[in-house]
């Protein structure tokens, strides 16, 4: 078995992928990873190493992303956007042999100390001229003869996937082979995409959302994805009417700009079949406008990276409003109360899910996988939930400390730890607050040492160069002193 094989028998004609407003059918791509495999093989890639993508959402993403699954390699998808130095910690921890870098990366690249990263072997280009170090170029890969596909094993692994998930600081998820097919397979029990459909495909591929549901799903079914660098409402409604998109993936920010884009056609999503949603908790105020406006119906599911990620979904179902639907055929969930006892009919309780598609754990991180995965193998969400009789699933809260941008997990603890690292500051806490686009926002609260000088604009630039922009506070407030209880533990709760 190898999760490669899932572009293998569609029809050869049938468009795979729209990238850069080119199509490559299901036969070309098969073809090309083909080669791009032999080009990894003769660069000396083998199975198990670590094969980085500094690249956004494309052809080149797609082709070498299933060549090195198709060695038994495994793909590590990294934010070409990040800075420098969270790019060189990602690298460092999972050891990666080669790094393909697109242009959008080359600056962050040229930042790096590449004394710290022993292992990288090659640096591979995508562009001609762009990246400084490259000695290979993708064209070169494409030119290579072609690799057979390697016969792999359910545990082997396929994906290491940095996320803040349930443990902390952010991780290296480890996803088996197993563990991403078996995804593949339990979303068959849903009505969702399926052969001939069009997905729009601008959720980022470094996501587990993109790069398993987009890229994956879409690729497994025989759909066409149309593979979208970044999203503006205006040009997306021209893409998905020119392109007769059927189906509209976003997180929930992406949907919030859509209901409020008052120019917009009422008939602009006429051929869209599937409007889904996931990764945070949509606003109902604009699920019920898009409805309005568009006579659009939004399906919204649950997820997580651990989870390889679909766990719920409302395709094919009566759609009820605020529920993220029901628990795909092939999973367990259990709801638990703080004890870890199943939680009564009609109460909250933790998320704990179980099946093939829970992840293997956090790499190189035994306590972290421990505090996520039980003994007995539930993965512990850190998500709070209620069931109503009809077994469809409800969000009500988060047990961790978790902000959620635009779809996309910020632990506190990882931007608190930037900042402290700033000569000026003495102390940091840092919570998620409303924001009217991304869904929350990140805020730090600042003690300053005696005698600093620091100032809010010099702290958000200090973040900006060590995190993706994201991560980054879009408010610093200055404070004397941080609420903290007895034990010295930061109440998170008590700052506002």
């Amino acid at each position: 078995m190898n999760l490669a094989r899932i572009i293998e028998g569609h029809p050869a004609d049938r468009v795979a992928i729209f990238s850069r407003g080119k199509p490559t059918t299901y036969g070309q791509l098969c073809d090309q990873v083909a080669h791009v495999r032999g080009g990894l093989a003769a660069l000396g890639v083998a199975k198990g190493d670590r094969v980085a993508l500094l690249c956004g959402n494309g052809r080149y993403f797609a082709e070498l992303y299933l060549a090195a699954l198709g060695l038994g390699a495994v793909t590590v998808p990294l934010n070409p956007s990040s800075p420098a130095p969270e790019i060189e910690r990602e690298l460092r921890t999972v050891g990666a042999k080669v790094v393909v870098v697109e242009p959008a990366a080359a600056h962050a690249w040229s930042q790096i100390n590449r004394t710290g990263l022993a292992a990288v072997e090659h640096v591979v280009a995508t562009e001609p001229k762009t990246v400084e170090g490259a000695d290979c170029l993708f064209d070169e890969l494409l030119r290579a003869e072609q690799a057979p596909i390697a016969e792999l094993e359910t545990d082997d692994l396929a994906v290491l996937i940095f996320t803040s998930g349930t443990a902390g600081s952010p991780r290296a998820a480890m996803l088996s082979h197993g563990n991403l097919l078996s995804n593949l397979d339990q979303s068959r029990s849903t009505d969702g995409i399926m052969a001939g459909d069009v997905v729009y495909g601008v959720l980022p591929l470094f996501h587990i959302f993109g790069l398993n549901v987009v890229l994956g799903l879409s690729l497994a079914r025989g759909a066409t994805v149309v593979l979208v660098q970044r999203f503006d409402p205006f040009t997306a409604l021209e893409t998905i009417r020119d392109r007769a998109v059927t189906v509209v993936p976003g997180a929930p920010p992406l949907w919030v700009a859509f209901s409020q884009f008052d120019d917009a056609p009422a008939d602009s999503f006429a051929n869209v079949r599937l409007a889904l949603t996931g990764a945070a908790k949509m606003p109902e105020e604009a699920a019920r406008r898009l409805q309005e406006r568009f006579g659009m119906s939004l399906l919204e599911g649950y997820g997580l990276t651990e989870a390889s990620p679909v766990v719920t979904s409302s395709a094919g179902m009566e759609v009820k409003l605020g529920s993220v639907g029901k628990v795909l055929d092939g999973i367990q969930v259990r709801l638990v109360d703080e004890n870890g006892d199943d939680a009564l009919k009609g109460d909250s309780g933790e998320i704990l899910v179980k099946g093939p598609n829970v992840f293997m754990g956090y790499l190189d991180a035994p306590e972290a996988t421990a505090r996520a995965l039980t003994a007995d193998g539930w993965l512990r969400t850190g998500d709070i939930a209620v069931a109503d009789d009809d077994g469809y699933l409800y969000l009500v809260d988060r047990a961790k400390d978790l902000v959620i941008v635009s779809g996309v997990n910020v632990y506190p603890a990882e931007v608190e730890q930037v900042l402290l690292d700033h000569p000026d500051v003495a102390e940091v806490g840092v919570v998620g607050v409303p924001h009217p686009h991304t869904g929350e926002a990140v805020k730090a609260f600042v003690v300053l040492k005696p005698g600093a000088g620091a100032h809010e604009d010099s702290l958000v630039s200090w973040c900006l160069d060590n995190l993706a922009r994201y991560k980054c506070p879009t408010k610093v407030v200055f404070v004397d002193e941080l609420p903290r209880n007895v034990s010295g533990k930061l109440l998170r709760r008590s700052l506002v």
